[in-house]
Protein backbone atom coordinates (compact mmCIF):
# COMPACT_ATOMS: atom_id res chain seq x y z
CA UNK A 1 0.00 0.00 0.00
CA UNK A 2 1.33 3.44 -0.91
CA UNK A 3 2.10 5.51 2.22
CA UNK A 4 0.03 8.63 2.78
CA UNK A 5 1.66 12.04 2.47
CA UNK A 6 1.29 12.56 6.22
CA UNK A 7 3.08 9.27 6.90
CA UNK A 8 5.90 10.12 4.50
CA UNK A 9 6.53 13.44 6.23
CA UNK A 10 6.16 12.14 9.78
CA UNK A 11 9.46 12.21 11.70
CA UNK A 12 8.03 11.38 15.14
CA UNK A 13 10.22 8.86 16.91
CA UNK A 14 13.38 10.00 15.10
CA UNK A 15 16.33 12.10 16.27
CA UNK A 16 18.16 14.65 14.14
CA UNK A 17 21.44 16.43 14.77
CA UNK A 18 21.86 19.77 13.02
CA UNK A 19 25.36 21.26 13.22
CA UNK A 20 25.44 25.03 13.17
CA UNK A 21 21.78 24.73 14.07
CA UNK A 22 21.42 27.78 16.30
CA UNK A 23 21.01 30.42 13.60
CA UNK A 24 20.51 31.01 9.91
CA UNK A 25 20.17 28.05 7.58
CA UNK A 26 20.78 25.58 10.40
CA UNK A 27 17.93 26.98 12.46
CA UNK A 28 15.66 26.95 9.42
CA UNK A 29 16.44 23.27 8.89
CA UNK A 30 16.10 22.34 12.55
CA UNK A 31 12.73 24.10 12.78
CA UNK A 32 11.23 22.10 9.91
CA UNK A 33 12.57 18.77 11.18
CA UNK A 34 11.23 19.58 14.64
CA UNK A 35 7.84 20.57 13.23
CA UNK A 36 7.68 17.19 11.47
CA UNK A 37 8.12 15.47 14.84
CA UNK A 38 11.85 14.81 15.18
CA UNK A 39 13.75 15.34 18.39
CA UNK A 40 16.43 17.84 17.45
CA UNK A 41 19.96 18.38 18.75
CA UNK A 42 21.17 21.92 18.13
CA UNK A 43 24.93 21.40 17.85
CA UNK A 44 26.68 24.74 17.65
CA UNK A 45 29.92 26.37 18.73
CA UNK A 46 27.83 29.23 20.16
CA UNK A 47 26.25 27.54 23.18
CA UNK A 48 24.18 30.56 24.21
CA UNK A 49 22.59 30.77 20.76
CA UNK A 50 22.02 27.00 20.77
CA UNK A 51 20.26 27.24 24.12
CA UNK A 52 18.05 30.07 22.87
CA UNK A 53 16.96 28.08 19.82
CA UNK A 54 16.49 24.95 21.90
CA UNK A 55 14.26 26.85 24.32
CA UNK A 56 12.03 27.91 21.42
CA UNK A 57 11.60 24.29 20.35
CA UNK A 58 11.10 23.06 23.90
CA UNK A 59 8.31 25.59 24.39
CA UNK A 60 6.50 23.98 21.47
CA UNK A 61 7.13 20.38 22.52
CA UNK A 62 8.82 19.74 25.88
CA UNK A 63 11.59 17.15 25.87
CA UNK A 64 12.12 17.39 22.12
CA UNK A 65 15.32 19.42 21.80
CA UNK A 66 18.81 19.65 23.24
CA UNK A 67 21.59 22.24 22.97
CA UNK A 68 25.09 20.85 22.45
CA UNK A 69 28.24 22.95 22.24
CA UNK A 70 30.20 21.40 19.38
CA UNK A 71 33.36 22.25 17.47
CA UNK A 72 32.92 20.16 14.34
CA UNK A 73 36.62 20.47 13.50
CA UNK A 74 37.53 18.68 16.75
CA UNK A 75 37.12 14.89 16.85
CA UNK A 76 36.66 14.72 20.62
CA UNK A 77 33.93 17.36 20.50
CA UNK A 78 32.16 15.51 17.68
CA UNK A 79 32.36 12.21 19.54
CA UNK A 80 30.85 13.90 22.60
CA UNK A 81 28.03 15.26 20.44
CA UNK A 82 27.15 11.79 19.22
CA UNK A 83 27.53 10.20 22.66
CA UNK A 84 25.38 12.83 24.39
CA UNK A 85 22.71 12.59 21.67
CA UNK A 86 22.44 8.83 22.09
CA UNK A 87 22.33 9.14 25.87
CA UNK A 88 19.53 11.73 25.70
CA UNK A 89 17.39 10.43 22.83
CA UNK A 90 18.49 6.81 22.32
CA UNK A 91 19.93 7.07 18.82
CA UNK A 92 20.54 9.11 15.68
CA UNK A 93 18.40 8.96 12.54
CA UNK A 94 19.29 12.16 10.71
CA UNK A 95 22.52 14.13 10.56
CA UNK A 96 22.60 17.55 8.91
CA UNK A 97 26.14 18.80 8.32
CA UNK A 98 25.41 22.50 8.12
CA UNK A 99 28.15 24.16 10.19
CA UNK A 100 30.40 26.26 8.02
CA UNK A 101 32.39 29.48 7.78
CA UNK A 102 33.03 31.72 4.79
CA UNK A 103 35.51 34.53 5.48
CA UNK A 104 36.38 36.42 2.31
CA UNK A 105 40.15 36.74 1.77
CA UNK A 106 41.83 37.35 -1.59
CA UNK A 107 44.46 34.76 -2.51
CA UNK A 108 47.29 37.29 -2.34
CA UNK A 109 46.42 38.05 1.28
CA UNK A 110 45.41 34.54 2.35
CA UNK A 111 47.59 32.78 4.91
CA UNK A 112 47.96 29.05 5.39
CA UNK A 113 46.01 29.41 8.62
CA UNK A 114 43.18 31.21 6.79
CA UNK A 115 42.94 28.36 4.30
CA UNK A 116 43.23 25.50 6.77
CA UNK A 117 40.72 27.00 9.21
CA UNK A 118 38.01 26.96 6.55
CA UNK A 119 38.95 23.46 5.43
CA UNK A 120 38.96 22.35 9.08
CA UNK A 121 35.39 23.47 9.74
CA UNK A 122 33.77 23.01 6.34
CA UNK A 123 35.39 19.78 5.13
CA UNK A 124 37.09 18.07 8.07
CA UNK A 125 33.96 18.78 10.11
CA UNK A 126 31.75 16.99 7.60
CA UNK A 127 34.11 14.01 7.63
CA UNK A 128 34.27 13.82 11.43
CA UNK A 129 30.52 14.18 11.95
CA UNK A 130 29.64 11.78 9.15
CA UNK A 131 32.03 9.12 10.42
CA UNK A 132 30.84 9.36 14.02
CA UNK A 133 27.11 9.53 13.22
CA UNK A 134 27.18 6.82 10.54
CA UNK A 135 29.02 4.48 12.91
CA UNK A 136 26.13 4.92 15.36
CA UNK A 137 23.54 4.50 12.59
CA UNK A 138 25.17 1.26 11.45
CA UNK A 139 25.23 0.00 15.03
CA UNK A 140 21.50 0.74 15.35
CA UNK A 141 20.77 -1.22 12.18
CA UNK A 142 17.82 0.89 11.00
CA UNK A 143 19.47 3.07 8.36
CA UNK A 144 19.48 6.85 8.39
CA UNK A 145 19.73 10.09 6.47
CA UNK A 146 22.78 12.33 6.14
CA UNK A 147 22.33 15.76 4.58
CA UNK A 148 25.37 17.88 3.73
CA UNK A 149 24.91 21.59 3.13
CA UNK A 150 27.27 22.52 0.33
CA UNK A 151 26.79 25.68 -1.76
CA UNK A 152 26.36 26.73 -5.35
CA UNK A 153 30.10 27.38 -4.99
CA UNK A 154 30.51 23.60 -5.09
CA UNK A 155 29.51 23.93 -8.74
CA UNK A 156 30.60 27.41 -9.78
CA UNK A 157 32.57 30.17 -8.02
CA UNK A 158 30.46 33.10 -6.90
CA UNK A 159 33.07 35.75 -6.13
CA UNK A 160 36.74 36.51 -5.64
CA UNK A 161 37.98 35.93 -2.09
CA UNK A 162 36.30 32.58 -1.48
CA UNK A 163 38.95 30.24 -2.88
CA UNK A 164 39.29 28.39 0.42
CA UNK A 165 35.51 28.20 0.81
CA UNK A 166 35.04 26.94 -2.74
CA UNK A 167 37.74 24.31 -2.21
CA UNK A 168 35.96 23.10 0.92
CA UNK A 169 32.54 22.94 -0.73
CA UNK A 170 33.84 21.12 -3.81
CA UNK A 171 35.37 18.68 -1.33
CA UNK A 172 32.09 18.18 0.52
CA UNK A 173 30.29 17.44 -2.75
CA UNK A 174 32.89 14.85 -3.73
CA UNK A 175 32.79 13.36 -0.23
CA UNK A 176 28.98 13.18 -0.38
CA UNK A 177 28.98 11.14 -3.58
CA UNK A 178 31.61 8.67 -2.46
CA UNK A 179 30.19 8.13 1.02
CA UNK A 180 26.72 7.67 -0.50
CA UNK A 181 28.06 4.62 -2.34
CA UNK A 182 29.73 3.18 0.76
CA UNK A 183 26.82 3.70 3.16
CA UNK A 184 24.04 2.55 0.85
CA UNK A 185 24.64 -1.05 1.94
CA UNK A 186 23.59 0.08 5.42
CA UNK A 187 20.44 1.86 4.18
CA UNK A 188 21.99 5.23 4.99
CA UNK A 189 21.17 7.75 2.28
CA UNK A 190 23.58 10.66 1.83
CA UNK A 191 22.56 13.75 -0.12
CA UNK A 192 23.45 17.42 -0.33
CA UNK A 193 21.74 20.79 -0.57
CA UNK A 194 23.51 23.59 -2.47
CA UNK A 195 22.06 26.93 -1.36
CA UNK A 196 22.56 30.11 -3.32
CA UNK A 197 22.31 33.47 -1.61
CA UNK A 198 20.34 33.09 1.61
CA UNK A 199 19.52 35.89 4.05
CA UNK A 200 21.37 34.83 7.20
CA UNK A 201 23.19 36.64 10.03
CA UNK A 202 26.49 35.61 8.42
CA UNK A 203 25.65 37.15 5.08
CA UNK A 204 24.37 40.30 6.78
CA UNK A 205 27.63 40.55 8.72
CA UNK A 206 29.69 40.21 5.55
CA UNK A 207 27.61 42.81 3.76
CA UNK A 208 27.81 45.38 6.56
CA UNK A 209 31.45 44.76 7.42
CA UNK A 210 34.75 45.32 5.68
CA UNK A 211 35.09 41.88 4.12
CA UNK A 212 32.75 42.37 1.16
CA UNK A 213 31.67 45.47 -0.71
CA UNK A 214 27.86 45.69 -0.31
CA UNK A 215 27.72 46.44 -4.03
CA UNK A 216 28.96 42.90 -4.71
CA UNK A 217 25.99 41.45 -2.83
CA UNK A 218 23.64 43.80 -4.65
CA UNK A 219 25.05 42.66 -7.99
CA UNK A 220 24.57 39.04 -6.97
CA UNK A 221 20.93 39.65 -6.05
CA UNK A 222 20.39 41.38 -9.39
CA UNK A 223 21.62 38.24 -11.19
CA UNK A 224 19.07 35.98 -9.48
CA UNK A 225 16.11 35.33 -11.83
CA UNK A 226 13.77 35.46 -8.82
CA UNK A 227 15.29 38.89 -7.95
CA UNK A 228 15.82 38.07 -4.29
CA UNK A 229 17.91 36.03 -1.90
CA UNK A 230 16.30 33.02 -0.25
CA UNK A 231 15.07 32.55 3.29
CA UNK A 232 16.53 29.91 5.66
CA UNK A 233 13.15 28.21 5.78
CA UNK A 234 13.36 27.60 2.03
CA UNK A 235 16.42 25.46 2.72
CA UNK A 236 14.63 23.90 5.68
CA UNK A 237 11.84 22.68 3.41
CA UNK A 238 14.31 20.92 1.11
CA UNK A 239 16.07 19.40 4.12
CA UNK A 240 12.74 18.04 5.34
CA UNK A 241 12.20 16.46 1.92
CA UNK A 242 15.61 14.74 2.14
CA UNK A 243 15.10 13.68 5.76
CA UNK A 244 11.64 12.25 5.11
CA UNK A 245 10.17 9.33 3.23
CA UNK A 246 9.58 11.59 0.23
CA UNK A 247 13.20 11.05 -0.84
CA UNK A 248 13.26 7.27 -0.34
CA UNK A 249 14.99 6.54 -3.67
CA UNK A 250 17.64 9.27 -3.51
CA UNK A 251 21.28 9.06 -2.50
CA UNK A 252 24.38 10.79 -3.78
CA UNK A 253 22.33 13.69 -5.13
CA UNK A 254 22.73 17.43 -4.71
CA UNK A 255 19.71 19.73 -4.83
CA UNK A 256 20.45 23.28 -5.94
CA UNK A 257 18.31 25.90 -4.18
CA UNK A 258 19.42 29.22 -5.62
CA UNK A 259 16.46 31.03 -7.17
CA UNK A 260 17.91 30.19 -10.59
CA UNK A 261 21.26 31.95 -10.09
CA UNK A 262 23.34 29.22 -11.75
CA UNK A 263 21.26 29.59 -14.89
CA UNK A 264 22.74 33.02 -15.50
Amino acid sequence: MTPSLDALLDLHGTTAIVTGGAKGIGKGIAARLHEAGAAVVIADLDLDAARTTTAEFEALRPGSAMAQQTDVSNAASVDAMVRDTVERFGGIDVLVNNAGIFPAVPLAEMTENDFMKVIGVNLDGVFLCTKAASTQMIKQGRGGKIINVTSIDALHPSMIGLAQYDASKHGVWGFTKNVAIELAQNQIWVNAIAPGGIVTPGVASMQSGDTIDPAVIEQMVARVPMHRFGDPDEIGRVALFLASGLSSYMTGSQIVVDGGLLLM
